[in-house]
């Protein structure tokens, strides 16, 4: 069995792409491991200016440091009203503590009155399989509410609603989230790929 490192400290994450890949044939060849899984608990750099830098910057300091073939992903949550903010700095954007309840709050108080709200969210996919480099793009339409609801998912989960939906992804669960996700979209797109290479 081949084993491919997430490289991610993100339990979140580890826990939507391990129960999208519970829902997927064909892949019993390989098993993913978290970082946590390999004993590695150091913090990843994320110093690029995009998100596409961000996934390729992660996954080749675990590929050049311990030599497992990883994949990392980084995603942006982009609104238009905000020029695309917060985008790479989604995970920061009310400060470097990172807090979700931080980041949703400012974000709804930069958007106080303001009637476009459409946003998307993105995700990019760095893999690096056998010392070569693949990337994959997933991305999600919506708009954001006007308050928060839900309590499943993370992030800004229960303030986005996806096109085409009355329920925010954090009033969903996480097989009807990952059916439509940004990151089970480049995620599905990696496992395509992973399944050209059997």
């Amino acid at each position: 069995m081949q084993q491919l490192v997430f490289a991610t400290q993100n339990e979140h994450k580890v826990l939507e792409i391990n129960r999208l890949l519970a829902d997927i044939d064909g892949l019993d060849t390989y098993e993913v491991l978290s970082l946590s899984a390999c004993g590695i608990d150091e913090d990843i750099p994320e110093t690029a200016g995009t998100i596409e830098g961000n996934a390729r910057q992660k996954a080749s300091f675990i590929h050049k440091k311990y030599g497992f073939n990883c994949f990392s992903e980084d995603t942006g949550l982009e609104v238009e009203a905000l020029n695309q903010a917060p985008g790479i700095f989604s995970a920061r954007y009310a400060g470097p503590q990172k807090r979700s309840e931080d980041n949703i709050k400012k974000l709804l108080k930069e958007l106080s009155g303001q009637e476009n709200r459409r946003a998307r969210f993105r995700t990019v996919i760095c893999l690096i399989l056998d010392k070569r480099e693949h990337i994959f793009e997933g991305i999600i339409k919506g708009k954001i509410s006007e308050t928060p609801a839900g309590e499943s998912g993370f992030g800004y989960d229960p303030v986005f609603i996806p096109e085409g939906f009355l329920s925010s992804f954090a009033q969903m669960d996480l097989t009807q989230k990952n059916q439509i996700s940004h990151r089970s979209v480049a995620f599905s797109k990696m496992i395509d790929f992973l399944r050209s290479q059997k």
